[in-house]
């Protein structure tokens, strides 16, 4: 069984990937997209959205981490991918996924979903343009309108040398709505000789099970479920070890405050000021699906800006004050 952790913009970027990592259970992460226009990008773009890079391509607790691009004309990727290989990535993953409209509006993400013999140009220039140990693996949905081009999409993508595929089980369409169309996986595994990775809706054990029985897929893909639920990886793999008596207490409240701390630690050294306070509440807002003491304390700090004050709160929350965590 192989879990791979989602590339998610604007959330699950290398901050949380770091925390995440730590948690444990993850066996791969893919970065946030690296956006290619036309242009050849200079180190510091790649170094700035995945400082990986600089360890080896791995998070600080070890796990590869896997670079994506994303963009539409084949020479420019190419160029890109020549230049990020240099740098050292554990592989390259190439987005034909991503819903957003602006980057559909110019022709990349799943917009590419349309052309299957765009995808396959793509792939192509990509995996000659980089050395031949390097993985090259790609991310696509089920389609954009509709799932009618899925298995050529598929094909197309294996064609061009992709070694692995990760389908998010819903259209462009679709959006983030649930649910994810995993039954509609088997087909794409049966029109593939690559490994196929199931991604979408898997907020539990208990959907990571259903998951793996409808799709047939051993690889799973975890997003928004292992933010919400940190230890949802290890949790996955517990009860595959015949632990479930202990699943729900893979990783409980007191052993995530540790991690939470560690978080505002890296936001506030890593990132911008003006982002530091909205990634807090951005990541407490989604444990609350999975924590009651999440939602006491996204309640007492949702309305707090100032860091300094949120330092103070973090450390008190880290010290299993009663006032901090409504206990």
């Amino acid at each position: 069984m192989t879990l791979l952790l989602a590339p998610m913009e604007g959330l699950l970027d290398f901050v949380l990937r770091d925390v995440l990592t730590r948690v444990g259970g993850v066996d791969r992460c893919v970065s946030e997209f690296i956006r290619i226009t036309g242009t050849l990008l200079p180190d510091k773009v790649f170094l700035r959205i995945m400082p990986e890079l600089r360890n080896g391509s791995r998070t600080l607790a070890g796990v590869p981490v896997r670079a994506q691009l994303l963009g539409s004309d084949p020479a420019s990727m190419a160029d890109n991918a020549a230049r990020l290989a240099a740098l050292g990535p554990e592989g390259i993953d190439l987005n034909f996924g991503c819903p957003a409209k602006v980057v559909n509006r110019h022709g990349g993400g799943a917009a590419l979903l349309q052309e299957p013999e765009r995808i396959a140009a793509v792939v192509a220039a990509v995996r000659r343009a980089v050395p031949a140990h390097l993985p090259v693996s790609a991310k696509m949905r089920l389609g954009y309108n509709d799932t009618a081009l899925s298995l050529e999409c598929a094909q197309a993508m294996e064609a061009g040398g992709a070694c692995e595929i990760v389908v998010h089980a819903r259209t462009k369409a679709d959006g983030y709505r649930p649910p994810a169309y995993w039954e509609l996986i088997p087909a794409i595994r049966e029109a593939v000789r690559v490994p196929v990775v199931a991604n979408g809706e898997i907020w539990t054990v208990q959907d990571a099970q259903r998951c793996r029985a409808v799709s047939g897929c051993s690889a799973l893909m975890l997003g928004r479920g292992m933010v919400a639920d940190p230890g949802l990886a290890r949790a996955i793999r517990m009860a595959d070890a015949g632990g479930a008596e202990s699943v729900d207490e893979a990783v409980a409240w007191p052993v995530l405050v540790p991690h939470i701390a560690r978080f505002w630690e890296l936001v506030c050294s890593d990132l911008e000021p003006r982002q530091r306070a909205g990634r807090l509440k951005q990541w407490l807002n989604l444990l609350r699906r999975r924590f009651p003491e999440a939602e006491q304390a996204y309640q007492q700090v949702r309305t707090i800006n100032d860091q300094r004050v949120i330092t103070a709160w973090v450390g008190a929350l880290g010290q299993g004050s009663e006032q901090v965590v409504g206990r």
